[in-house]
């Protein structure tokens, strides 16, 4: 079993791969402590011409996954092919997933999340390097501490999580 300390990251790549790249370079900022593991570097560029060879692809990127996240704009909802197939995988193997509105809602937009994962044990926050950074190190092990007590369903952090991390 591979050694899961990376994070996955799902999104719309037609739409929102500006997000994804700019989610790279908070890494790399001196002046935030945001930091993760991307899943994504873990291998070569995918190759385009099969479905199949791609999904092979994610399904080995998703193996060292601790944590996925799912970046949610305007359009993710829709996206079957291999967001959805994505974020069923995570949810197979028991990854937590967060939910990451790209318009700034704090909790469940209903109208732009995915169904795969609308009534999933999912936390959903912000797209701001602070929340994002405070999900990746808390909601894995919140999450299986949920699951082991039966919750299910979309999650969120109170607004004193959001006060203190300056947001």
């Amino acid at each position: 079993m591979a050694y899961r300390n990376k994070v996955f990251v799902s999104f719309d790549g037609d739409n929102d791969i500006h997000y994804y790249r700019l989610m790279r370079a908070w890494k790399q900022n001196d002046k935030t402590p945001f930091n993760f593991f991307d899943a994504h570097d873990i291998n070569t560029a995918l190759d385009s011409s099969s479905e199949e060879t791609i999904k092979r692809r994610l399904s080995e990127r998703l193996s060292g996954a601790k944590v996925v996240v799912s970046l949610i704009g305007a359009k993710t909802r829709y996206l079957y092919k291999f967001v959805r197939w994505e974020l069923e995988q995570a949810l197979r193997r028991g990854i937590p997933v967060v939910g990451v509105n790209l318009n700034g809602l704090r909790f469940q937009d209903r109208d732009r999340c995915p169904p795969v994962i609308r009534d999933a044990l999912v936390i959903y926050v912000s797209y701001q390097p602070a929340i994002v950074q405070y999900s990746l190190e808390n909601w894995p092990s919140q999450c299986m501490r949920l699951r082991q007590s039966g919750a299910t369903g979309p999650h969120y952090y109170q607004d004193e999580v959001y006060k203190r991390l300056g947001i």
